[in-house]
């Protein structure tokens, strides 16, 4: 049932254009394996085999701990609603700081240079393999919009409020690794 490809179609891309929520999954040599919800509302198909995601602060920064310590990255949909399906992209992952170059340049070109509130990193991937499956088993859910709860912290917060915050609970991952987002993290 599983079906492999090199790249993402067409078909593909407009599956991932009508899902609401994908996951992300990356661990590290000695490490938990981490598996994150995350909203499409952030995410970004750049190519036929690149595609990224704005990250917008959290109460961890695992996927940024992995990536530095290994770089497997595995993105993951799946239709809640209409035709099953189950879609992976599977490669290598990389962190865009907030405020360096590369991240301006992608979040002006694929966000419409729009930061939303709380916005930590921008999480790359490089695909190399794309992988689809059945599906069947996945429940079906209604799509009842998105969470404005993260948008009104961050907001609250303010810039000076989150960056303490990030210090705080995002400079290391769970298993005691640097994460990068702060020198000598």
């Amino acid at each position: 049932m599983a079906k492999q490809f090199p790249r993402l179609d067409e078909r593909l891309r407009d599956f991932i254009g009508r899902q609401h929520v994908f996951f992300t999954a990356s661990a590290a040599a000695g490490t938990r394996v981490n598996v994150s919800p995350r909203s499409t509302r952030e995410l970004r198909i750049l190519g036929d085999t690149e595609a990224a995601y704005l990250d917008l602060t959290g109460s961890g920064n695992e996927t940024a701990a992995h990536l530095r310590a290994d770089g497997r990255l595995t993105l993951m949909l799946c239709a809640f609603e209409g035709l099953p399906m189950i879609l992976r992209l599977y490669g290598r992952g990389s962190v865009l700081a907030r405020g360096g170059a590369d991240y301006a340049r992608l979040l002006d070109t694929a966000f419409g240079g729009t930061e939303p509130p709380g916005a930590r990193q921008i999480v790359h991937i490089a695909i190399d393999l794309v992988q689809t499956s059945c599906g069947y088993a996945v429940p079906l859910f209604d799509y009842g919009g998105e969470r404005e709860n993260l948008d009104r912290w961050a907001a609250a917060k303010g810039e000076a409020g989150l960056d303490a915050y990030r210090r705080e609970k995002n400079a290391r991952s769970l298993d005691g690794l640097p994460t990068g987002l702060f020198d000598g993290a």
